[in-house]
């Protein structure tokens, strides 16, 4: 890649898919029942030297359990990339509930970025809850235990630049260690939202997501997602088929699997 090992090609990889309606993704509900169905993504960033990859998503046995549809596996799809998965070195987990964190061991060799907060909400006290326990998979959890005690986590205490032209952004709200993802494209800094923003609307209507730790922090997140975004056209939403339509396809053969985030989109942002 030409320019400095600063800037980065940024991809969303789309993998899975949800059918739902309106109601189901607005706290409070909707007053439209219409079809509002989520996409499910990950995220790869490489300038040429270095590859990150953000989330893992969910394996074929998760995507059963959960009623969802597995596109392709996630360590297809990175490979439809160009990019073999067992040379990751780094991955990033915004948060660890199960469409996040669920494929972990597509990535053998890779280092697991994580807050700090994320963690120990996961394995403490509000786990007792089943509502709060809901959104994530036991297995997931001691699967990144594990990598605790392999030496294979990062943990990190709020905002931390992990490699020149990469940031990340303890948000909380839906998750209490939700991280989001600032990355300097050559177009500016692109801020990979992940469930701070779930679909457009969201930051568009200042109207909460139905799954949520905390309501504060998860209306505070917008703003300070809007903050790091370059422009409103820099937000890249964690579900919104809408990113598939806006952002070019990455290449041959990979329409509606994976878009290229650092080429300007067609429409707008929030």
């Amino acid at each position: 890649m030409k320019g400095s090992s600063d800037i980065f090609e940024v991809y969303a990889v789309r993998y899975g898919h949800g059918g739902r309606n309106r109601p189901g993704n607005f706290l409070g509900g909707d007053s439209h029942d219409v079809p509002m169905p989520l996409d499910y993504y990950i995220w790869v960033a490489t300038n040429g030297s270095l590859t990150v990859v953000i989330d893992t998503g969910f394996t074929a046995n998760l995507a059963k359990a959960r009623n969802r549809q597995l596109l392709l596996p996630v360590s297809m799809a990175v490979r439809r990339l160009g990019i073999n998965p067992d040379s990751v070195e780094h991955v990033i987990l915004t948060h660890l509930h199960y469409d996040h964190a669920g494929d972990q061991a597509a990535f053998p060799r890779a280092c697991f970025h994580l807050q700090d907060r994320e963690m120990a909400y996961a394995t403490g006290r509000c786990m007792c809850h089943e509502i709060l326990r809901q959104p994530f998979e036991l297995d997931n959890i001691t699967n990144i235990l594990s990598k605790v005690y392999a030496g294979r986590v990062m943990f990190h205490d709020g905002d931390t630049e992990l490699f020149p032209g990469i940031s990340v952004h303890r948000i909380g709200g839906h998750s209490k260690g939700l991280q989001v993802v600032r990355i300097q494209t050559q177009r500016g800094h692109l801020v990979i939202a992940s469930d701070a923003v779930h679909f457009y609307e969201h930051i568009e209507t200042n109207r909460p997501f139905v799954v949520v730790h905390n309501v504060e922090d998860m209306l505070e997140g917008y703003r300070r997602v809007r903050s790091l975004a370059s422009s409103p056209d820099h937000v890249v939403p964690g579900h919104d088929p809408l990113v598939m339509r806006r952002y070019p396809k990455a290449g041959p053969g990979l329409e509606g699997i994976a878009a290229a985030l650092h080429v300007q989109p067609d429409g707008r942002g929030y």
